[in-house]
């Protein structure tokens, strides 16, 4: 991957929307060699996917908090139920492992308090080997959804 395969990839982070022919002009490229290169980094996977990036708030969701999972164990089983179980829960945006103390990190969208608290005891605390879950909430976002540097 070179300094031009780079510019493409910031400029469609900022806009995923931009057509070929805009896309080669902002990284001052043809638009034949540049789709070659946007067909390249696609078949690759450096670009995984278009999509949409939604408002929380306009859908309903303005309440986030942050989920820090201590497991009971952390066997190949354990870990892959825990995994396959939080990954089928809708209102959990991102979850990651982590290494050291907590064992996984998850970003949770919900309604209100209430809601988030119904999913916490009725979801997130039954998932397969949870031993603790600390959570703390979201008061704003600094930075969100910045572009990979190049």
């Amino acid at each position: 991957m070179d300094a031009l395969d780079r510019k493409i990839l910031t400029e469609l982070q900022l806009d995923g929307r931009l057509t070929v022919t805009e896309l080669a002009a902002r990284v001052k490229l043809s638009v034949s060699p540049c789709h070659r290169r946007l067909r390249d980094l696609e078949r690759e996977g450096a670009i995984r996917g278009y999509r949409a990036v939604v408002d929380p708030s306009a859908v309903g969701l303005d309440f986030e908090a942050l989920v820090f999972v201590t497991m009971r164990l952390e066997d190949a089983d354990t870990v892959s139920a825990f995994e396959a179980a939080v990954a089928a829960v809708p209102h959990v945006l991102q979850a990651q492992r982590l290494f050291g103390d907590p064992d996984y990190l998850l970003r949770v969208a919900a309604t209100d308090l209430t809601a988030f608290q119904q999913l916490y005891d009725q979801q997130l605390a039954r998932l397969p080997g949870v031993q603790r879950l600390n959570s703390t909430l979201v008061m704003k976002h600094v930075v969100d959804d910045r572009p990979l540097p190049e």
